[in-house]
């Protein structure tokens, strides 16, 4: 009978030790749990941070970004005044004329300088995506769908339409008036 009680015994004391390993693993788990959630915390405190630094950032850039840009067309306001005051001071179209002339070109540097090109159109296909058309004209000499005219010079900013030229295409005569002319 004393075998029996000490299998008893050997299966009590092997709980117990398996009980005690088991809660030093659970405390072990409990502690590397809480520092992954410290750790984690942190991160989602540095992950604030950087979203609202590059939000300032940003609000930054975009605050400025036109720099350079106004004051290359301040330029060309200084040139626009100088025009007006010379118009008034003077009789001379041709003085004028030159003022304007070189504003232009000014603007169109300061342009060309941010990526602003104008859309050449006359004489090309007609594009939906580059070119609005306002008007059909018939003609014969001419293949249909070719720009004649250009209202409005349109613009692209570095690949990107930013205005559309405003054209006229071509078209060809309608049936009933050629067969009419030929009469």
């Amino acid at each position: 009978m004393t075998k029996p009680q000490a299998v008893k015994t050997t299966k009590k004391t092997s709980s117990k030790t398996e009980i005690k390993t088991l809660s030093e693993a659970l405390s072990a788990e409990k502690k590397r749990t809480e520092e992954y959630l410290v750790r984690l915390r942190y991160l989602q405190a540095d992950l604030e941070n950087f979203k609202k630094r590059t939000e300032r950032e940003k609000e930054r850039i975009k605050h400025f970004c036109c720099e350079s840009f106004a004051t290359s067309l301040l330029e060309v306001a200084d040139e626009l005044e100088a025009a007006r005051k010379a118009a008034t001071t003077t009789t001379s179209n041709a003085m004028l004329l030159e003022g304007v002339e070189m504003t232009l070109k000014k603007l169109i540097k300061a342009f060309a300088n941010e990526g602003v090109t104008p859309i050449d159109c006359v004489e090309t296909i007609f594009d939906p995506s580059k070119h609005h058309a306002i008007e059909r004209v018939e003609q014969e000499q001419v293949e249909e769908g070719t720009i004649i005219e250009e209202i409005r010079k349109g613009y692209i900013m570095k690949g990107k339409v930013i205005r559309p030229s405003i054209v006229k295409i071509a078209v060809k005569p309608s049936r009933k008036e050629v067969v009419e002319s030929n009469e």
